[in-house]
């Protein structure tokens, strides 16, 4: 609380928005630094395509990449093929999420495969191949 100085009993009866526009404009700064961070996921060249979306911002989904070395990653925890069925049925089919496959273009078409029969063996029916545009046809 502040005083008026001059006047009896003269409280102020307004409140000061300076502190809460400081606070606000360094949650913003913070939010600024961090978001590009939490995007960024397992390093793959994916193939390109003609036609392409972009991810969906929400929450609500799952990224399953695969890197040229084959290894297998749930967003961005390594996950061995053996417990892929597992894993994926505990986190996408129960939970109802769908299913993003971000797999390098030098991973043999076989493995990818074979990836997508762990996906089909776990109950996710939903599942969207991610790929880049192509470069060449603009």
């Amino acid at each position: 609380m502040s005083f008026r100085f001059g006047e009896r009993n003269g409280f102020l009866a307004e409140i000061n928005v300076t502190p809460f526009v400081d606070v606000m404009l360094v949650l913003l700064i913070i939010f600024m630094v961090t978001a590009p961070l939490m995007t960024q996921g397992v390093e793959v060249q994916l193939p390109e395509t003609r036609t392409v979306r972009s991810l969906p911002a929400d929450t609500d989904h799952l990224v399953l990449s695969v890197d040229k070395d084959k290894s297998i990653f749930i967003d961005r925890y390594k996950v061995d093929m053996d417990s892929l069925e597992g894993q994926l049925r505990r986190l996408a089919a129960d939970q109802h999420k769908q299913l993003f496959l971000r797999a390098d273009k030098d991973v043999p078409y076989g493995f990818v495969v074979k990836v997508m029969g762990e996906i089909k063996a776990a109950g996710i029916d939903n599942l969207a191949v991610v790929a880049e545009e192509d470069r060449r046809a603009k």
